[in-house]
């Protein structure tokens, strides 16, 4: 029996055909930390929207295990009354991300949800490996919830977002807060295309494993550098008891070598009887919510998921 070719949308494939005409590059493993890091940010730079002008946005920083958190503060208003903040966690295999690679995404999430965002720059692998990212998210998550004067904005809730390894963090510090509860509640956890279970030894790391954006070899040197120690929830949430989960939305593209991981959480999930909502997007690949500029459909898709979050916010007992 043969495997069916799999789907690419138009707008996926036109993108991913540039690329390929571009000849081929070095892998992420041949290049230095610093060209992994940089090609990163110029993807990005090169195929996202540009970043929406908002009336806040503020680098700040938090106490943390190690040393300060850098953060960014974002809003559409000067000025708030209490209420929901999102706290957003980059993606980057916990090694190239930073505040600047998502910094258009986290204006976006700001503007279309009209709601303040705090986006946490943790410590990243090879210079420190797990656990360090998840301490300095739980850390900075836990400031933002006991409304810090420096946000000027009480917090009665928060919403706890993040793409690829930050989907990871989401879920992880979702799971921290539920055990150990923060001063206010988790209303809802949305993590995107996220490594929730061991990707290594799933079939769709072998399917996509080359021209779908991340590939196979980029998630094996990810997995080198950052350590995680598989036995352990904090690393490998699937592990974790998912009874007391958040109301989620879920998030996983049908091209992405690490979807099987995403399909895995959702079916639990569904078994812990947890609210949630999944929305797998037919032909994207890994990382379309930092590609819209390039990817025409990439902002209706990111729109698809921000109406899923308004809907869970609002139905959500």
């Amino acid at each position: 029996m043969t495997e069916r070719t799999p789907y690419i949308r138009p707008d996926v494939k036109a993108f991913l055909d540039g690329l390929a005409a571009m000849g081929p590059r070095p892998t992420i493993a041949e290049m230095s930390l610093e060209e992994a890091r940089a090609g990163y940010k110029a993807l990005h730079g090169m195929a996202d929207r540009p970043a929406r002008e908002l009336a806040v946005i503020k680098d700040l920083s938090c106490p943390g295990p190690a040393s300060q958190i850098p953060l960014r503060f974002y809003d559409t208003r000067e000025e708030r009354e209490p209420g929901p903040i999102m706290v957003f966690y980059h993606g980057g295999g916990f090694v190239i991300g930073d505040l600047d690679t998502h910094h258009a995404l986290c204006t976006e999430l700001c503007a279309l949800m009209d709601l303040p965002l705090v986006a946490v720059d943790y410590r990243r692998a090879p210079e420190a490996p797990f656990p360090a990212a998840i301490e300095d998210c739980e850390a900075a998550t836990r400031w933002v919830a006991s409304s810090p004067p420096e946000l000027g904005r009480p917090a009665t809730g928060l919403l706890l977002v993040g793409d690829s390894a930050g989907g990871n963090a989401c879920i992880v510090i979702g799971q921290s807060l539920e055990n150990n509860p923060s001063k206010v509640p988790v209303l809802l956890q949305v993590p995107i295309f996220p490594l929730a279970a061991d990707a290594m030894v799933s079939h769709s790391l072998e399917e996509f494993a080359e021209g779908f954006i991340l590939t196979k070899a980029a998630v094996e040197f990810f997995d080198e550098c950052y350590k995680p120690d598989r036995g352990n929830p904090r690393a490998m949430p699937m592990l974790g008891d998912l009874s007391p989960t958040p109301p989620t939305v879920l998030v996983t593209a049908s091209l992405d070598p690490i979807r099987d991981s995403g399909r895995e959480y959702a079916a639990a999930l569904s078994s812990a009887g947890v609210d949630h909502v999944h929305l797998e997007l037919k032909g994207v690949t890994h990382s379309f919510t930092n590609l819209r500029g390039a990817i025409a459909g990439a902002q209706k898709d990111l729109e698809r998921v921000v109406a899923a979050m308004k809907f869970m916010l609002e139905n959500t007992a």
